[in-house]
């Protein structure tokens, strides 16, 4: 998770490099968000290339009250080469596969190829969420 922080375009992520190193803020992402899901960590994929070096992960998991795609990254070396298609179709067949009767995900406006890989998914844009904060 250290490692997709590096030129992310997600507005959370930015923000916590902002306040501390990319090895904290993964790791404070992992044990509150993360670690805390109660879907089985089997769901969780790694993507790897044929050879083994891995490209990016994703973690499909379930809230309670939706099936959701939590975290879905690729690592800056393999970044604009599609393999967010391959990792999205992944984490996307791993709830399909629990019959759930929608999945949901999230990506910031600002993250324009991750909305692109959802929306080139079959994902629809049904809602928009505002955020603010003091500064």
């Amino acid at each position: 998770m250290t490692a997709v922080l590096d030129g992310t375009l997600d507005a959370h992520s930015r923000d916590d490099l902002t306040r501390m190193p990319a090895r904290e803020a993964a790791a404070e992402q992992y044990e509150n968000e993360f670690a805390r899901c109660t879907s089985p960590r089997e769901w969780w994929r790694v993507a790897t290339l044929p050879g083994g070096e891995p490209v990016g992960f994703v973690l499909p998991t379930h809230n309670g009250y939706n099936a959701s795609i939590a975290y879905i990254a690729v690592l800056p070396a393999h970044r604009g080469n599609g393999y967010i298609d391959d990792v999205l179709a992944e984490g996307t067949r791993v709830l399909a596969e629990q019959d759930v009767p929608r999945i949901r995900a999230a990506t910031d406006l600002g993250n324009t190829p991750m909305a692109n890989a959802f929306r080139r998914a079959g994902y629809v844009n049904f809602q928009r969420e505002l955020k603010m904060a003091w500064i």
